[in-house]
């Protein structure tokens, strides 16, 4: 290894590294996609994630779904805020764990990483599990749970394999295929409007205190969660964003009103289509037990027109979108270990490039098969448990840094600066950061309580990390809190 002369110092000012990035841009990614690119990479991943959150929220909000989806989706915009002046500011890959490294330090920076690295391989468990139950409602025998199990460990081994020899998927592709996608969810809410939604039956179905309880509609809270995370995504693409300062903001905002729309929209027609009812003296609703696994196609199969062919075409596009949103997942853990090997993050091994394929394929490995244990025992609750548990911290690091950016660093440039600040000894504080950090925080207590297989994932893995990074660090003599960029051969 040798010393990279091009990283960034703490403190230092943004303007003073402009000559640096000049002459690193010729070792780094073009800068080739604007606002619909972008959007079309930040909706593959955010707005997939309705696909399977929309039926495992409703297990536990029930007919108070669309209520927790507004909640979720205001707590979601302050942390999309932050992410926006951030990556405009720091238009880099890693997210959360470049705003730590410029705002607080070296430590912080890998916490947040390693906990976008369990989100990572999370997402990658819980889209390939939710990929095969769409593609179960054409091979009705993947409904079995031994056949559904092999299936969706056949398809990660698949991914992996691709990833490790680096075929990048199109991105026209994906654009043309997002586009379709999120035409179809439009249509759906129209037809759904039209058709399904009934509002008389909305509001009656919500008993406050008994369907659902209390303590299930705070569960949910943090459960829905898993429908507003990859905002991560955006940082990743800010080195191949044109005018990252410009494009991104843009193409955020468009995303975030987008899913709020949708999500809200569809979660009140699929409670309309399929409301709460009792079973031996439960409260239950179809969306989540029967159709769990594959909610969307459900609202499809009652329509009351053409009920069959919409569930046939919306099971087909949902498939194809939540496998590339597990091979994103694949491909974000490539470029994020190998980034966190760049700054001497991780073992040398993990960041390994492969001598023909030019790829990590130690961590492409080792964080897949990581990624099948999670299936083979877990069902979309408990995968949608362990989801949260990485996102609200990252998300809640992403949150600080940003606050800690504006004391540490309060001359630097914002091509994008967050409005409604309040002046603490001279620094102005972004009031929406703040809440940020607190909703984020917030809602990771209530999965450090109340989920236990979250805790059972979550727990381990990030000490283990924090092992991991220091014995690391100390064997080599490296500074825990402070940054020493290297870089791999």
């Amino acid at each position: 290894m040798e010393e990279n002369s091009l990283e960034y110092k703490p403190g230092q000012h943004l303007g003073d590294t402009r000559i640096l990035r000049k002459r690193e841009h010729q070792r780094t990614l073009r800068r080739v996609m604007g606002v619909p690119g972008l959007f079309s990479v930040i909706y593959s991943n955010v707005g997939s994630s309705i696909y399977y959150a929309l039926g495992v929220t409703a297990l536990y909000a029930l007919g108070a779904t669309p209520l927790v989806f507004i909640v979720a989706g205001i707590f979601f915009i302050f942390t999309a805020l932050s992410y926006i002046e951030g990556t405009a500011s720091i238009p880099e890959a890693g997210g959360a764990s470049s705003f730590a490294r410029r705002g607080l330090n070296e430590f912080w920076s890998f916490f947040a990483a390693w906990g976008q690295i369990l989100d990572y391989i999370v997402t990658i468990a819980i889209s390939a599990f939710t990929a095969i139950g769409y593609i179960s409602y054409f091979f009705p025998q993947l409904k079995n749970h031994v056949f559904f199990i092999i299936s969706t460990c056949l398809l990660l081994v698949i991914l992996i394999l691709v990833n490790i020899k680096g075929v990048k998927e199109s991105s026209g592709v994906n654009t043309v295929i997002t586009l379709f996608d999120l035409f179809t969810q439009i249509v759906l809410v129209i037809l759904g409007i039209i058709l399904l939604l009934n509002f008389k039956t909305l509001f009656h179905q919500v008993q406050w205190g008994v369907a659902p309880t209390w303590k299930n509609l705070v569960f949910s809270l943090s459960i829905v969660m898993v429908a507003f995370t990859g905002i991560e995504t955006t940082s990743n693409m800010a080195e191949e964003a044109k005018q990252p300062e410009k494009s991104i903001p843009k193409a955020i905002f468009l995303c975030v009103a987008t899913v709020l729309v949708l999500f809200v929209g569809i979660s009140a027609i699929a409670l309309s289509a399929m409301p709460v009812h009792l079973v031996d003296g439960k409260y239950v609703t179809d969306l989540a037990t029967k159709w769990i696994n594959d909610p969307v196609a459900g609202i499809a199969h009652n329509l009351p027109v053409g009920g069959n062919i919409a569930a046939f075409w919306i099971a087909f596009l949902a498939a194809t979108i939540l496998i590339i949103a597990t091979n994103a997942g694949l491909m974000g853990i490539s470029r994020l270990s190998y980034s966190m090997g760049q700054h001497q993050q991780l073992p040398p091994a993990l960041a390994k490039i492969h001598p023909q394929y030019r790829t990590p394929f130690i961590a492409i490995i080792i964080f897949g098969i990581i990624a099948i244990l999670l299936v083979i025992p877990a069902d979309i609750t408990k995968l949608a448990d362990a989801y949260s548990f990485g996102a609200m911290l990252s998300y809640t690091i992403a949150n600080v840094a940003i606050i800690a950016l504006r004391i540490r660093e309060p001359e630097m440039p914002r091509p994008y600066k967050l409005g409604g600040n309040i002046k603490i000894k001279g620094k102005e504080i972004p009031i929406t950061a703040v809440l940020g950090a607190l909703t984020s925080f917030a809602v990771w207590i209530i999965v450090a309580i109340t989920h236990k297989y979250g805790r059972m994932i979550g727990i381990p893995f990030m000490i283990g990390g924090i092992l991991l990074y220091v014995i690391y660090r100390k064997s080599n003599k490296l500074p825990i809190f402070e940054t020493v960029k290297t870089k791999l051969k």
